[in-house]
């Protein structure tokens, strides 16, 4: 049910788009995630703190002023038209020229979103596991960048829905490291953790790396290394981003 989850952060992400300065790289779309409250939020949307959050464990959006919480709407049961008139109306505030308008400009893995498309709760217990797995990737991340003094932020990237940091070396020249945690896709079939590097724009092979611990490198389209979440803890997860990192920094 993770697109549920996926979908339903489209409206933070949107958001960001409507009201938000446009950055060349798209990161007035990304979304930050608090692991003490199990939420995505969006950039604050003026000066006076106003945001949007996705509550995984009650499935909800909610309207903040701050940390303070001003109107919530509940998911489950509503339709895209219905959230997307909530949200005009908790928008109104801004007072900006353009009303909120539900507008991508990347294409999702799903279905286009019709205004009678409906959400329907994900279990207790999966939204429960999201959390933990969103949590884990956070305060890995968190950490390593505090450890290897990396010059990132942690965020949420709303169209393939990782959580992830991007940095570019001082040496070796013009290359750049992305790394992560990412959702269920073609490469592996559940959460995983990921580094790659680039030269330039393209992946750098990774034949020549020696064996990893934790995880495995992969060098057949995507060029990097992979570590499926089951069975990760943060411990782990630190370890895993440790080696890979410092594998691309030595080259």
């Amino acid at each position: 049910m993770t697109n549920q989850i996926h979908i339903a952060a489209q409206y933070l992400a949107t958001a960001g788009i409507n009201f938000l300065d446009k950055k060349p790289d798209d990161s007035h779309t990304n979304l930050g995630f608090n692991a003490e409250k199990g939420s995505l939020e969006t950039w604050p949307l003026n000066d006076n703190g106003y945001k949007i959050a996705l509550d995984y464990q009650t499935f909800s959006l909610s309207w903040l002023r701050n940390e303070e919480q001003l109107e919530v709407i509940f998911l489950d049961g509503k339709t895209h038209k219905e959230i997307i008139t909530w949200i005009q109306h908790v928008t109104e505030v801004l007072e900006r020229n353009t009303p909120y308008s539900y507008a991508l400009h990347y294409e999702l893995p799903y279905e286009k979103i019709t205004a009678d498309f409906t959400f329907k709760k994900p279990a207790q217990e999966e939204l429960t596991r999201l959390v933990k797995l969103r949590t884990i990737a956070q305060n890995s991340l968190e950490a390593i960048v505090k450890e290897l003094n990396l010059d990132t932020t942690i965020r949420v990237w709303p169209h393939h829905f990782d959580t992830g940091g991007f940095i570019a070396l001082d040496k070796p020249e013009d290359v750049s490291v992305g790394f992560g945690m990412a959702i269920p896709d073609t490469l592996v079939a559940d959460f995983y953790l990921y580094t790659s590097g680039y030269k330039g724009h393209n992946g750098i092979s990774t034949e020549a790396f020696e064996k990893l611990p934790l995880g495995s490198w992969k060098n057949e389209g995507f060029k990097g290394a992979v570590n499926p979440m089951k069975h990760v803890d943060v411990d782990k997860a630190i370890a895993f981003f440790k080696e890979t990192i410092l594998t691309y920094k030595a080259l």
